[in-house]
Parts: C-alpha cells; structure tokens; sequence
C-alpha cells in the first residue's frame, strides 16, 4: 500500500472508530486488536495503528505496553475533574478573548455556532462535536493563547463520548449566541459568565443523565477514591 493510500485509510479509520467509541458501540476496557481491525477495515496494520496512536492522543484509547490497545475507561470522580478544569479553562478564555477578538473571529464564531445535535442520528452528532469543539477552540484561539486552545481541544476531545448524554445541540445554539454576543460588544464579564453558564450546565446535565441511564451506566466506572 502506498504511503498516501496508508495516510487515506489511517483517517478514515480514525474516524470510524472514534465515532464507534463515542456512540457507545465499543465499550470501555474493551480490547481493540490491532489484527482483527485491519482485517475488518481492509487495511494493512501500519494504518490502524497509527489511528490508534491518534485515538490515544485524544484520551479515547490506552495503550498497555505488552497487553494492547483498549477503549479508555473513566470514573465518575475522573469526569468531574475533567468538567472542573475546563470551567477553569474555559472562563478565562473567554474573558482573555472578549479583549483581544477581531472582527473576523467574530464572523467565524457566529458561521460555526448554529450547528446543533437532535439526537436522531450518529452523522448528526459526529458534525455537532467537529463545530462545538471547532467553537471553543476558535474562542480559546482568539485569547492570544495557543497553548490554551490546545488544551481545550484535547479537553474536549475527552469528553466528547459523555456529552452525547445530553441531546444538548439546540441549548447549546443559544449559549453559544450569548458568548458571541458577549465577545462581539468585548465584554469580558459578561463573555465569562456566558461561558460558566454553557459549561456547568453541560456539567451537571451529562453528570446527572451518567448517573440515572442504565443505558449510560456501561460508559463511565464506578466512583473511586485516588
């Protein structure tokens, strides 16, 4: 296989099996064989592997030197803490951002915000997590700070199997248009608060739905002390 056919099926790879973990069709713990998956996606092995080692970078797989490759499991506490650094995150951001945007950031952010998620399909929802993420990412970006924006998409890729939880695509149109507002008349308070309020109700509705769903329960460990 040649190496720009190799680079074709390591993204299309990339994207089939994130989409199957984040929709809950792989399970956490479980083992992904490198073989089978070749087998499976008609490749040679150098691209799944390197789609696993994409997928790890994002958190959504662990690699076990000697064991394999497995869909990352995460705990309650786990989750928590990664809700709790991107309030952190996220707030001063967009506080940052409201004093630094042009104008030509602003029209970005109000081209990507509109893109919402219904719930009634997985096509649906892999273009709601690419524009939401694109979204944080562009008001991170406009902070001056790219290390920051970095950050947050990793962040973001993280938590994206769990925010599926909350069929949030039409609350999360309208707090986006209040951040936009909020950076367009650079007002930093007002774009922090905007963004708390996006970012602790996503919190404690996905938190809330992991912890009711017993068709959630399988995604996420039980709580555990460090």
């Amino acid at each position: 296989m040649g190496a720009g056919r190799e680079e074709t099926s390591k993204v299309r790879i990339h994207r089939e099996l994130r989409r199957s973990i984040i929709m809950g069709h792989r399970k956490p713990n479980e083992r992904l064989d490198v073989q089978e998956l070749a087998r499976n996606y008609g490749s040679s092995i150098t691209p799944v592997r390197d789609a696993l080692q994409m997928l790890a970078q994002e958190g959504l797989v662990t690699i076990k030197p000697r064991s394999g490759c497995f869909v990352t499991h995460v705990t309650l506490r786990e989750l928590r803490d990664l809700y709790d650094l991107r309030l952190i995150l996220e707030a001063a951001a967009a506080e940052r951002a409201a004093q630094r945007i042009t104008d030509e950031q602003i029209a970005e952010l109000r081209r990507v915000h509109s893109a919402g998620y219904t719930g009634d399909d997985e096509e649906s929802y892999d273009r709601y997590t690419d524009e939401n993420r694109r979204f944080h990412y562009l008001v991170a970006e406009a902070s001056g700070n790219h290390e920051l924006a970095e950050t947050l998409g990793r962040l973001h890729d993280r938590l994206a199997r769990f925010m599926v939880l909350r069929h949030g695509g039409q609350s999360q149109i309208e707090t986006h248009a209040r951040i936009t507002d909020a950076l367009a008349a650079r007002d930093p308070q007002a774009a922090r608060q905007a963004m708390i309020d996006e970012v602790i109700a996503s919190r404690d509705i996905t938190l809330e739905r992991v912890m009711q769903q017993e068709s959630a329960s399988w995604q996420i460990g039980a709580y555990k002390s460090r």
